[in-house]
């Protein structure tokens, strides 16, 4: 696992920008730096060595030296696409996937891709077609973004390199604003930079140095082979055989590899796989003297199959002083009040090991979450209650004070993709009018990623969530927390249940083996039940729970809350008067949290890049610790 960053020369760019640029990020790849550079191109690499630690040093080059890799990630399959290439006639000379990346480039150039399986994002610099061409993993879970202004041209694993090139134009994309506050995240190439853009999950550019650069799909996960035959029982035996390689191959290691252990049953079912083959560590965290912490759950299963438990314990002191360093690292304002305790889980878990196994993706995957099970009263009621009569009935409600089945009426008139409530995670389209001090930059969310939805438009509506999920929830929340958390720490994560092969399977299941009587991810919780103490097994999904909303009430939080958000930042982009409201009725009983959450972590976010903006009351106000 490592970090890379690069640009294109131009002549007043001095030629130890690059150096600068990799030490950014030296948090990706502490154990070695490399570099390249020559009349068009700077690359910069920053290691953390996991195989074949004496070799496989980075940026690694072709046969005739025309081709130059840098490469952050892991190929679980390079083994056996190694021996393919040597039938072709290929040398090696290290047991290092990045070898075969840049060997396989070289023998089938970007149909290379079909072959791989792993989670990984690398650049390639092709001297002779003067082209530069990078690429992401199918599910997003390694980063890769490219910065284009039409003069100059970087790339990088976090935005932050950027920062320390004099051609970078640092400018916020104000009009990505609105969706932030909608979703805690942009559920697109955008980003809340002018000019940086992610390199989508299953998707390639390549740059014409000189020229344009044109982007191009890849992979795109879809329901197009659903198996209608297949049972829960007969899945689950899949899902026991496909999971059990899959934690193998994310277990191939030279360092120790350890795992995170919740209380619920993903990461509980990866740990419990991973033990089979070697004792392994877990790692839990906690809060002090609370009752969200699940740590009696996690340290009890790991006794029970003979492994070592650490626990990991947070107060509200830690959660608060970490925020603006947070931000620094998340490089977008990242919204998701679990990343706080994912960080200090990390940073623990390094201290005894290099790479921890993970349980994300089984709910997108499987049909875990609850708002699933909304899909099928609303397609009843679709069904049977024309359109015509569903808006009457919402125009009337809409108008009537609060009762039983208000909200129901007033959403069964709206299609999936504005009615799903991801797409107003936070701020619905009225509250960001109230909440923004120019509400001219509004957009309609749903509008915004009706897109997503229109590719599985004629699917039922829990496959259509599921797979609006898929390529929204989890590659841009999800994944990233976890890839920043992890790698601030210098730690790798792996996701056994993020893969190729386990997503090829989910992808035939009915919904019969996914959602069956009200139970969600029915077939992956049969699998695990055969694996797994019971009540492990089907315990109930609580997420990554925590205290922040009575945190939030304290006095000397809810002071620093209040400060900032009567700072200049807020005054620049809210109302400042709507966030005095969201806070009072907060403080009053009625829960605002992640609408609090959102706009305060944006003023942190916007405070840690754009100093140059902000006053220094701000400045103290938002790194206030204890």
């Amino acid at each position: 696992m490592c970090g890379f960053t690069g640009y294109v020369n131009q002549k007043d760019v001095p030629s130890n920008t690059i150096v600068n640029m990799a030490n950014r990020i030296r948090h990706r790849g502490p154990d070695d730096e490399q570099y390249f550079q020559d009349d068009n191109i700077s690359m910069g690499f920053r290691r953390l060595s996991f195989l074949d630690l004496a070799h496989g040093g980075q940026p690694m080059f072709s046969e005739d030296n025309t081709k130059v890799l840098t490469f952050n990630g892991e190929i679980y399959n390079y083994e056996s696409i190694r021996e393919e290439l040597k039938q072709l006639g290929y040398k090696f000379y290290t047991d290092v996937d990045s070898e075969v990346l840049i060997r396989g480039y070289e023998a089938w150039g970007p149909d290379l891709l079909k072959k791989l399986r792993g989670m990984y994002a690398f650049v390639i610099y092709d001297s002779k077609k003067q082209e530069i061409f990078g690429v992401r993993d199918h599910f997003g879970i390694k980063p890769l973004y490219y910065y284009d202004d039409g003069d100059a041209f970087m790339w990088g694993s976090e935005i932050k390199a950027f920062l320390d090139n004099p051609k970078f134009n640092k400018q916020l994309n104000i009009d990505m604003l609105p969706i932030h506050l909608s979703f805690e995240f942009i559920p697109s190439r955008d980003t809340m930079f002018k000019n940086v853009y992610k390199v989508l999950p299953g998707q390639y550019f390549i740059h014409k140095i000189g020229g344009d650069t044109e982007l191009h799909r890849y992979f795109r996960f879809n329901y197009d082979h659903v198996d209608e035959n297949q049972t829960i029982d007969g899945d689950a035996k899949q899902i026991s055989k496909i999971v059990k390689e899959s934690v193998e191959k994310h277990m191939i290691s030279d360092v120790p590899v350890g795992s995170f252990l919740s209380s619920g049953v993903d990461s509980s079912y990866v740990l419990n796989e991973a033990a089979k083959l070697k004792p392994i560590q877990s790692f839990s965290l906690g809060f002090k003297n609370s009752k969200y912490s699940e740590l009696s759950w996690s340290t009890e299963f790991a006794k029970e199959i003979g492994q070592k438990n650490t626990p990991v314990y947070i107060n509200g002191d830690d959660y608060f002083d970490f925020l603006p360093t947070m931000m620094y690292y998340m490089d977008e304002p990242l919204s998701n009040p679990s990343a706080v305790q994912l960080y200090y889980l990390s940073k623990r878990t390094r201290q005894d090991v290099k790479a921890a196994l993970s349980g994300e993706g089984a709910d997108e995957f499987f049909g875990g979450y609850n708002t699933y099970l909304e899909a099928f009263p609303f397609e009843r009621y679709q069904k049977w209650v024309p359109k015509p009569v569903r808006k009457g009935l919402a125009a009337v409600a809409e108008k009537m004070p609060r009762f039983h089945g208000r909200r129901f009426l007033i959403r069964g008139a709206q299609p999936l993709s504005e009615r799903y409530y991801r797409v107003n995670y936070v701020f619905n389209f009225d509250d960001r009018n109230k909440v923004l001090k120019d509400s001219s930059i509004n957009k309609d969310s749903g509008q915004f990623t009706k897109h997503i939805f229109d590719d599985v438009s004629g699917k039922d509506e829990m496959t259509q969530m599921q797979y609006f999920d898929i390529n929204t929830w989890l590659p841009f929340d999800i994944l990233h927390k976890a890839d920043r958390m992890s790698m601030c720490n210098s730690l790798e994560v792996r996701t056994p249940l993020v893969d190729k092969k386990v997503a090829d399977f989910a992808a035939t299941m009915p919904i019969k083996t996914r959602i069956h009587k009200g139970e969600t991810k029915v077939s992956l919780r049969r699998a695990a039940m055969a694996a797994l103490p019971e009540k492990v097994a089907n315990k109930e999904k609580l997420g990554f729970p925590s205290p922040i909303a009575s945190w939030m009430n304290m006095p000397k939080f809810h002071q620093r809350i209040e400060e900032a958000f009567t700072s200049d930042v807020a005054q620049r982009f809210f109302n400042v008067d709507e966030l005095q409201r969201i806070v009072h009725e907060h403080a009053s009983g009625k829960s605002n949290m992640q609408k609090i959450f959102t706009i305060y972590t944006f003023i942190l976010w916007y405070q840690v890049f754009f100093p140059e903006n902000t006053s220094a009351k701000t400045v103290e106000l938002v790194h206030k610790t204890k």
